[in-house]
């Protein structure tokens, strides 16, 4: 049987579980596994067979020509990108004419859509499937503070974040009761207008932002694997109190993940957020990689990383059997990363 080479670049430090996951797959397929990463002790790094430093690299450009040379260098199989992915989507049949599969959706178009969140956000309300927050955008602090009045006066509390961004970078939710000694001693989300209206003003030029209403309910990620619009798996999770993570039994939010693969055709792994308000289900982000959290869904008998690098690799996935309504917790784990040899 041959080994697949596969390739993680500048990932998160749950790669570590990923790689685990697609070692141990159930088809008795043999990995070997590359990684990168610009931090020498990034615990990714640990767990791969063969890792390599990152160099600084200014533009998209010279990033993707990054890869593909070291693809082409290492006979890399599977790729599997997390940084710069939509520039690498853009580049994908470059990366294909040199025998290197990547897993990232084929539509680069529809990867920039999502990336822009506000422009998706009005791709979604034109298409009706999911609600949507309230919202303005911002590129200067007059239009920060026109569009924060618009939303205090629908009688809504306002957070913010930047239009194109990963994560909770940026986020930020406006508090003008915030107790001032919380606010200077305290790490917090929370920020008075006033606060936020000063910075602006004085940086001038910043990412444009979304301005928007917070949502007060349940916060759920939708971890999804699919291929040509058909939903194969999907498990809606949530946080409990602490580090309890709940993988719930929720058909609402999975025939809302069931919608959104049919009308979109994202393929593989993606990540679906999503926030209640007032009973009602109203989207935050799309994810298009495998999510921070995605390690805890697999609980539910579904081996997410692996089964996207199967379809990846042309082999056909059947619709999986999920088991749900799992709570789960987590432990940290010693890793070694050099012992003095």
């Amino acid at each position: 049987m041959s080994t697949y080479k596969i390739w993680f670049n500048r990932w998160f430090s749950v790669a570590y579980h990923y790689i685990d996951m697609i070692r141990t797959n159930e088809d008795g397929i043999q990995f070997e596994v590359y990684g990168t990463h610009p931090d020498p002790d990034h615990v990714m790094l640990a767990n791969c067979d063969y890792s390599e430093i990152e160099p600084k690299l200014e533009t998209d450009d010279e990033y993707v020509q990054y890869c593909l040379n070291f693809c082409e260098k290492h006979s890399i199989d599977l790729f599997v990108p997390r940084y710069k992915a939509l520039p690498i989507a853009k580049a994908l049949k470059k990366f294909e004419e040199i025998g290197t599969k990547v897993l990232v959706n084929r539509d680069a178009n529809l990867l920039e859509t999502i990336e822009n969140k506000d422009e998706f956000y009005d791709t979604c309300k034109e298409k009706g499937i999911f609600e949507i927050p309230s919202f303005y955008t911002a590129r200067s602090a007059e239009e920060f503070k026109e569009t924060y009045e618009k939303l205090m006066n629908e009688g809504l509390q306002v957070c913010y974040k930047p239009v194109v961004g990963e994560g909770g970078y940026g986020f930020r939710i406006i508090d003008n009761e915030l107790d001032p000694l919380k606010e200077v001693m305290a790490p917090s989300y929370r920020i008075p207008f006033h606060r936020v209206y000063a910075g602006l003003e004085a940086a001038g030029e910043f990412p444009e932002l979304m301005v928007m209403e917070f949502l007060e309910g349940e916060e759920y990620s939708i971890d999804c694997l699919a291929f040509d619009g058909e939903l194969l798996a999907a498990v809606p999770r949530k946080k409990g109190g602490g580090r309890i993570r709940i993988l719930e039994d929720n058909q609402e939010l999975i025939r809302l993940a069931e919608q959104f693969t049919k009308e979109f055709k994202l393929d593989y792994i993606f990540n679906i957020q999503v926030k209640f308000n007032q009973g009602l289900p109203k989207l935050l982000e799309i994810n298009p990689r495998m999510s921070g959290g995605l390690y805890f869904s697999c609980l539910s008998g579904v081996n997410f990383p692996y089964l996207a690098v199967k379809l990846l690799l042309g082999a056909k996935v059947e619709r999986q059997d999920v088991k749900l309504d799992i709570k789960a917790t987590f432990l940290e784990k010693d890793i070694i990363l050099s012992n003095g040899e």
